[in-house]
This record gives structure tokens, sequence and C-alpha cells, in this order.
């Protein structure tokens, strides 16, 4: 199983402690509880940080999923870089794979952090209310706009966006550690594959397709 580099920050000391713990606990014949809970947690770290190699779609003219997880919301939105779109909000619970993806080839044009709340992530206000990422993206259907927004536990989003640099579709845009949101705000004319309550998967479910 590939683990994510974003998560070695984690991992790497986590290991180390439960190693000596786990020593400790065998030479001096204490109790393994300890032991077992940091091993829980260890797994589960692991498990998070997961990272698997994924090949997009082969169609052309598509719109790929740029994070695993459950789409929870679909929205009609005027987006001021965009103009009239739609909105397609992707929730991360804490056993999906956080990696986000490019979701069609294109140029960044802005890249812009905002500080922001920490609201649960199902939570529709935390799209414009949270600490999120938001990236426009110049491609060939127009503008497109996605938002790394974190959670009620995230407290770190990484994006890899750098202003008009391009980036093909399906590589790696960034990563949100520990539970989050990722919105998708694409051009009207864009006809969407997907529907309100389906699981997806990030470099594999086409969100939708273009003439």
């Amino acid at each position: 199983m590939k683990i994510a580099p974003e998560g070695n920050l984690f991992i790497l000391p986590f290991s180390v402690i439960t190693i000596l713990t786990v020593l400790y606990a065998w030479i001096a014949s204490t109790t393994m509880l300890p032991s077992y809970v940091l091993l829980l947690l260890l797994v589960f770290l692991l498990v998070f940080f997961r990272d698997p190699n994924r090949e997009c779609p082969a169609d052309d003219n598509i719109i790929i999923a740029p994070a695993d997880g459950k789409i929870i919301k679909i929205e009609d939105v005027d987006d001021p870089n965009i103009g009239s779109a739609v909105l397609v909000s992707i929730f991360l619970n804490v056993f999906n794979v956080h990696v986000n993806r490019m979701p069609i080839h294109g140029r960044f044009s802005k890249v812009e952090y905002h500080h922001g709340k920490f609201l649960a992530a199902f939570d529709h206000k935390a799209s414009n209310e949270n600490e999120r990422t938001e990236v426009l993206i110049i491609s060939k259907i127009g503008n497109i706009k996605l938002k790394q927004v974190a959670g009620l536990v995230a407290r770190r989003i990484l994006c890899y966006a750098i202003p008009q640099e391009t980036m093909k579709m399906g590589e790696r845009l960034g990563f949100i550690r520990f539970g989050s949101r990722t919105d998708l705000i694409l051009p009207k004319h864009v006809t969407l594959a997907v529907e309100l309550g389906q699981n997806v998967k990030g470099n594999r479910t086409i969100i939708g397709t273009y003439s």
C-alpha cells in the first residue's frame, strides 16, 4: 500500500513512539493496553494517508472527480469568475482517500487561501465560511474553480497549484488532512454525469462531459 508523503509528519514519529511503547511494555512486563491503542491509531493513520495509484479514464472531453467521497450538493450558482455555473460538492470522511486531483488539464490563473471557521464539512455553510483554498483554472471549456475546504477536524490544507503554471488532468493538486470537502464549480454547459448522494473516486469517476 502506497502512503502519501503528506502523512510522514504524523506516521514517522507515531511509529517510533508505538515501537518504544511496545518494547517498554515487553521489557518491563507491564500492561500492553497502551501499546494496543497506539497500534490501532497507527493503523488508522496508515489507512487515512493511503495513496492508491489510479489511472484517469481514457475518454475525451471529460471532467474527473478531484477527490474521493460523497456528493452532498449539486446547485446552480452565479460565480464571479465563471458566471452562470453549477456547484458540485464532495464530502470526504476520515476513511476516504484525501489526495486532491486535477479535474481537467488547465492553467492556474488564481490561487487564494482564506482564513475561516471550522464548521463540519457536510454543513453547506462551510463552502464559504470555513478555512479554504480556492483555485481558478483556465481550461479549454473556460474557467472552472476548485475549492479545498477544511472541516471540523481538518486544520491543514496543502495546495500545489502555482499561478500561471499548468497541470494535467489527474495530477496531484493537493491534500487535506483529516476530514474535508472539495467543491467543483463548472460552467453550465457541462453535462453532469453524477447525482446527489453518489459516492465518487478521485481520478476514476467522471463528474461531467462537454463537447
